[in-house]
C-alpha cells in the first residue's frame, strides 16, 4: 500500500493503557508504518514480534532520570510539530535531521487511579505525574492537521478501518481526536491541581478554584419535562461508581428521571449488607425490605405501596435470580438495577418490552474508604452548592441515648436501625414505619413533621400498630408523638435535639413508647 496516499508514515506509540495496543501497532506495521516507541510499550510490542524502534535511536540521547526524560527532545518535537505546508518548517527539519511523525497514540500515567488507593503517599502521586506524554499529546493535537492523536484505545478501530481501505483520516475526525485529546489533558492536569491542593487531607478539600471532570454519556430525550433538554454524563473519577458506570442489559434509552431515580434506589440499597430491595418512585423510596430472601425482600417492598409501585425503579443489592424476576415481570417496572442478573433471570425480563435493566457491579465492591475524597455537587443559580457525601448513618449502639423509660428490645432495636437508615435517604420532612425490617408506611417531602407522621400513617398498606417510627430530625412538638400514639407506634428513633426535647420525651413516656436518640441528622433537601 502506498502510505503516502494515506498519509501515516511513522508512528510514535508509548501508554500505559495498553488495551489493544499490541493489534493496534500489528495492524500499523502491517500497513508498512514505521513504529517508535519507549520502554515497557517498546518491550510489550517487541515480545510480540512488531518491529520497533527506539526513541532513543531516534534521538541519539538515552532515557534517563528513571525514565522521567525520554521524549522531550527537538527530533520528537519538532517532529510533531512541523508544519507538512510551512517550507519554512521544512527547511529547519532537513536541516537537523528531523523526520516526520504521522500518528501519535499515548495515554497517561495512572495518576487518578494512584491517588484513589488507600495509603497512597504524596511521592507516589508524584511519580505518577506524566511530563512526556502531555507535551507529545499537546504537541500533536495542536498540530492535527498533519498528526493524528488517538489518546483512547476505543477509537484505534475507526482510525484502523480508513488506513487499511487506503483512506487518508479527513479533517473532521482529524479535529475531533484533537479535541478529545485537549480534553484529556485538561481534566489530567485539573485532578493533579485538585490533589496537590487538597495536601494529604483530601477529604476536606474545598479547593479555591473547583475543576470538574465528567465526559459525556448520552443525550437524553428531553430533562424532567419534554419542553427541556436533557444529557448525562459520567464521571471520570474511577472512585465515584454507581449509575454511570452500570451496563445496560437491557431497554431503551435511561431517561432524565430514570437515572435520578435509579440513583436514590441504589444510594438505600448499597446501605445494607443483607438481601435487600428498595423501590423508587419520583425520587423518594416507597417501599423497602431486608430479609434472608431476595424474593421476600422485592414482594415486601413491592406491598408497602403497591400503587406506588408501579412503574417505579428498583435496586437490588444481590444477583437477580429467576424467582424475584418472575415475581418483578409482573407489573410495569421503569428500571431494575443489581450487581447482576441470572441468564435465565436476564432472558425472562428481557421478555418485557418497556424495562430497563442495569447492571452494576462495581457500585457494590468493597470501596474501602475510597468515597473519602469525592464531593457533592447541586447546580443553583450563579453557583454550585458543594458537600462531603453523608457517609454515615448513626453512631454505635453503645454511643446512642435512650431517653425513656422503656427500652426497646432487639427486634425493636433492629428495626430502629433499619428505619433510621431508610430515613437518611427520604426527603425531608422524613417519616418512616418499620415493622420487622419492612418499611409499612413512609412520610416525605412535608413542610410539617407532624403532617408526614399523618402521611406515614395514611401511606400505610398493613396495621401500623407495634411499629417502630424514624425521624431524619429532631421533633419540634409533643404533637408528632401524640400523632404516632394514635397509630400504635411502639417505639421512636430520631436525631434529637429540640428545645422542647424534654415534652418530647415525657410524651414518649406517657404513651410507654422507648425513644432512641441519635445525636445524628439526615435532612435530603
Amino acid at each position: 500500500m502506498d502510505r503516502s496516499k494515506m498519509g501515516i508514515k511513522r508512528a510514535l506509540i508509548s501508554v500505559s493503557d495498553k488495551t489493544n495496543i499490541e493489534s493496534f501497532a500489528r495492524r500499523l506495521s502491517g500497513l508498512g508504518v514505521e513504529i517508535l516507541s519507549t520502554g515497557g510499550t517498546a518491550k510489550a510490542l517487541r515480545g510480540e514480534g512488531i518491529p520497533v524502534k527506539d526513541v532513543s535511536s531516534e534521538t541519539g540521547f538515552p532515557e534517563i532520570l528513571g525514565g522521567r526524560v525520554k521524549t522531550l527532545h527537538p527530533k520528537i518535537h519538532g517532529g510533531i510539530l512541523g508544519k507538512r505546508s510551512d517550507t519554512t518548517h521544512l527547511e529547519d527539519m532537513d536541516t537537523h535531521g528531523i523526520t516526520p511523525i504521522d500518528l501519535v497514540c499515548i495515554n497517561l500515567y495512572p495518576f487518578v487511579q494512584t491517588i484513589a488507593k488507600d495509603g497512597t503517599t504524596l511521592d507516589e502521586a508524584c511519580e505518577q505525574i506524566d511530563i512526556g506524554g502531555p507535551a507529545m499529546i499537546r504537541a500533536s493535537a495542536k498540530n492535527f492537521r498533519d498528526v493524528v492523536i488517538l489518546t483512547d484505545p476505543s477509537d484505534y478501530e475507526r482510525v484502523l478501518v480508513n488506513l487499511e481501505g487506503g483512506n487518508p483520516i479527513d479533517l473532521h475526525l482529524r479535529k475531533e481526536l484533537a479535541f478529545k485529546a485537549f480534553r484529556m489533558t485538561s481534566a489530567y492536569d485539573r485532578a493533579i491541581a485538585s490533589y496537590l491542593e487538597g495536601g494529604e487531607k483530601k477529604e476536606d478539600l474545598f479547593p479555591e478554584t473547583l475543576s470538574l471532570s465528567y465526559s459525556l454519556s448520552q443525550s437524553l430525550r428531553y430533562g424532567e419535562n419534554p419542553h427541556q433538554k436533557g444529557a448525562f454524563y459520567r464521571s471520570t473519577d474511577p472512585r465515584d461508581v454507581g449509575v454511570g458506570s452500570a451496563l445496560k442489559r437491557w431497554g431503551k434509552e435511561l431517561s432524565y428521571n430514570n437515572v435520578l431515580d435509579a440513583h436514590s434506589a441504589l444510594s438505600l440499597v448499597r446501605e445494607f449488607s443483607g438481601p435487600a430491595t428498595v423501590i423508587v418512585k419520583h425520587n423518594n423510596p416507597c417501599g423497602v425490605s431486608a430479609q434472608a430472601s431476595l424474593l421476600e425482600t422485592y414482594k415486601q417492598a413491592r406491598d408497602t405501596d403497591p400503587v406506588s409501585s408501579f412503574g417505579g425503579v428498583v435496586a437490588l443489592n444481590r444477583t437477580v435470580d429467576l424467582a424475584t424476576a418472575e415475581e418483578m415481570a409482573k407489573i410495569f417496572l421503569e428500571v431494575v438495577i443489581a450487581p447482576g442478573f441470572f441468564p435465565d433471570a436476564l432472558t425472562l425480563l428481557m421478555k418485557k418490552k418497556d424495562i430497563r435493566l442495569l447492571e452494576a457491579p462495581e457500585a457494590f465492591r468493597e470501596r474501602n474508604g475510597s468515597l473519602e475524597g469525592l464531593l457533592e455537587l447541586r447546580s443553583v443559580s450563579g453557583g454550585l452548592l458543594v458537600q462531603t457525601p453523608d457517609l454515615a448513618v448513626m453512631p454505635a449502639r453503645d454511643k446512642v441515648t435512650f431517653a425513656t423509660k422503656r427500652i426497646p428490645t432487639e427486634a425493636e432495636w433492629n428495626d430502629a436501625v433499619f428505619a433510621f437508615t431508610v430515613g437518611k435517604h427520604v426527603r425531608s420532612n422524613a417519616i418512616i414505619l418499620v415493622k420487622d425490617q419492612v418499611t409499612v408506611g413512609i412520610g416525605a417531602g412535608q413542610m410539617s413533621r407532624v403532617d408526614s407522621v399523618r402521611l406515614s400513617g395514611m401511606k400505610a398498606n398493613r396495621s401500623t400498630r407495634g411499629t417502630v417510627l424514624a425521624s431524619d430530625a429532631f421533633f419540634p412538638f409533643r404533637d408528632g408523638i401524640d400523632e404516632a400514639a394514635k397509630l400504635g407506634v411502639s417505639g421512636i428513633i430520631q436525631p434529637g435535639g429540640s428545645i422542647r426535647d424534654k415534652e418530647v420525651f415525657e410524651a414518649a413516656d406517657e404513651y410507654g413508647m422507648f425513644m432512641i436518640l441519635t445525636g445524628m441528622r439526615h435532612f435530603k433537601h
